[in-house]
């Protein structure tokens, strides 16, 4: 049974709230944390960055029903995302939250970053030559070919990163050569979560969840995503290491540049959100602590309340 008002009460724990786009985790993060008097955090890499809201599907401030929201707008769009940065400020606010007998409630689709806060997870340093050098060998030599070096260095981490993600490949590399340590040796310890943290991750059936994607796209352009992006381009999203590579925002350069018309790039974005969906089941449905529920079930609410209060 949903709580009345007068029976609020912190919850002296984190909640974590994820799952993949499009499954309705802003709307259950609302409804939830006026029931346990909540303070939403955002792990959603790009909506840290401000003025990419309409692409973002970013709740509009006047849409937040009151209740306080962090790490939203904090970056410009030509600054770059790390996971390393956004830990302490995130872990800082669950500390802060709690403190103030309130409860903190995490919410967002992005993995790496939703982990950092609850996980044991160590951020090794970087060197811009090593890296700029092994990004070098991955543009003449190939993924696979970086791949095999890392098979050969470090058979751990190489087996937990895809053979064709160059990126990981390079970066598990780097971190080796820069601190004579494997890469693997940084891999999240899952253990108990910290902050006695509840994880929920909400979903939908496939038709059901490509449909909501389907329309949501299409809303956003009505929106004026377009605009937002030609907006965007003029303030330097191109320089923008994470921004400029974000569906919906890519697909909207090419329209400016005229590779594409706007509904091929909606058709674009619908299609590679609905791969970026298949990539979120995957990652987060590696870990069993976490808790599955159908995002469309009448009691979604109710689910919460009850597994957050055992």
């Amino acid at each position: 049974m949903i709580l009345s008002r007068t029976d609020i009460r912190a919850l002296d724990r984190l909640i974590v709230i994820a799952g993949p786009t499009a499954a309705g985790k802003t709307a259950l993060a609302l409804d939830l944390a006026e029931q346990v008097d909540g303070e939403v955090i955002n792990a959603d890499a790009l909506q840290l960055y401000r003025g990419m809201d309409i692409g973002t599907a970013k709740l509009p401030v006047d849409q937040r029903r009151g209740i306080p929201h962090h790490l939203f707008d904090i970056l410009e769009i030509t600054e770059t995302a790390t996971v390393a940065s956004y830990q302490v400020q995130a872990r800082t606010l669950v500390t802060e939250i709690l403190a103030r007998g309130r409860t903190p409630i995490l919410v967002g689709g992005s993995g790496l970053y939703l982990q950092s806060v609850v996980d044991e997870l160590e951020f090794p340093g970087t060197d811009p030559l090593v890296r700029s050098r092994l990004e070098a060998e991955l543009e003449s030599e190939g993924a696979r070919a970086l791949h095999r070096r890392l098979t050969t260095l470090d058979p751990v981490a190489a087996a937990n990163i895809e053979p064709l993600n160059g990126r990981k490949v390079v970066r598990a590399l780097e971190v080796l050569e820069v601190t004579g340590r494997p890469f693997s040796a940084y891999m999240p310890v899952r253990g108990p979560f910290r902050y006695r943290a509840r994880w929920f991750c909400v979903d939908r059936d496939t038709v059901e969840l490509d449909q909501r994607i389907d329309t949501r796209v299409h809303h956003m352009v009505e929106e004026g995503l377009l605009e937002e992006v030609a907006e965007l381009d003029r303030r330097g999203l191109r320089r923008g290491v994470t921004a400029s590579r974000a569906l919906g925002y890519q697909q909207m350069l090419d329209v400016i540049d005229g590779n594409l018309t706007v509904e091929e790039a909606v058709a674009a974005t619908i299609a590679g959100t609905r791969r970026y969906v298949r990539r979120q089941r995957s990652w987060f449905r590696r870990d069993q602590r976490q808790i599955w529920l159908d995002a469309a079930a009448p009691d979604l609410l109710d689910q919460v309340l009850r597994a957050s209060r055992d």
